[in-house]
């Protein structure tokens, strides 16, 4: 009889331990009871397992929710079922339908590129020339220029493609998210853009229109065989290649 107490003791204290939340803590305090694993502390952190983008992939069958720390990109990575996704971004990134070139805000922020250039050559203006204001420069910058080239142009000629236009035009759709906020970028952005041509590639050896705007007959663009940035008139029929924020 004493046995067989111990035997159902045994079982208990076995089903228990099965079925039991986890509390790690330094104040002996109860795991939450909506967490099987309650990790509680102010001095100290969790470390998920930290590998490179090699290593990871060499994972066999991920399952959603799997998390690493990815040594190569510097961030926290978690497997949805169909990729890794990381709640920071880097640039030479795939996302947001295009290549991550710049990124601000701790990665939470940034600038995207299209993977390939909207025109091989296409002039800035819409067949006039015309001042049209876009002198703004800096950090998203492109995006307002783009606006006011297409609103200001469109009217020269309704049937006419042009450099912005190309750019607000662009849409690509990738996982099932159709991306369409696309523009030209400022002279500033284009710069960042350069620096990190050979991370987005496809590049032509040419020079890239900017949107911003020297005067009724000018514009900046920017050689992408040197880096050196100049205006020329908006009748000539360069590269284009569109970016988006995030």
């Amino acid at each position: 009889m004493k046995k067989l107490s111990i035997i159902i003791a045994l079982l208990i204290l076995y089903s228990s331990i099965l079925y039991a939340q986890v509390g790690i803590n330094a104040d002996n305090s109860a795991p939450d009871p909506s967490a099987m694993l309650d990790v509680k502390s102010t001095s100290q952190g969790f470390l998920p397992p930290r590998m490179t983008t090699a290593q990871r992939d060499a994972v066999t069958s991920p399952t959603a929710g799997l998390t690493i720390y990815n040594t190569t990109n510097n961030c926290n990575e978690t497997y949805n079922g169909s990729s890794w996704v990381s709640n920071t971004h880097y640039i030479g990134e795939s996302y947001g339908g295009g290549i991550v070139f710049y990124v601000y805000d701790n990665g939470q922020h940034g600038l995207i590129a299209a993977t390939a250039d909207q025109s091989s050559g296409i002039q800035w203006s819409n067949g006039i020339y015309r001042t049209t204001g876009t002198v703004g420069d800096g950090l998203n910058a492109g995006a307002m220029n783009t606006a006011m080239i297409v609103a200001t142009q469109m009217a020269d000629n309704q049937s006419g493609n042009f450099a912005a236009k190309v750019c607000a035009d662009y849409s690509v759709t990738m996982d099932y998210i159709t991306y369409g906020d696309w523009y030209l970028p400022s002279k500033y952005e284009l710069n960042l853009f350069y620096q990190q041509r050979d991370v987005v590639g496809g590049f032509a050896d040419h020079s890239y229109w900017s949107s911003s705007e020297y005067n009724q007959s000018i514009a900046w663009i920017q050689a992408f065989y040197d880096g050196a940035q100049f205006y020329i008139f908006k009748n000539n029929a360069i590269y284009v290649r569109a970016i988006r924020a995030f």
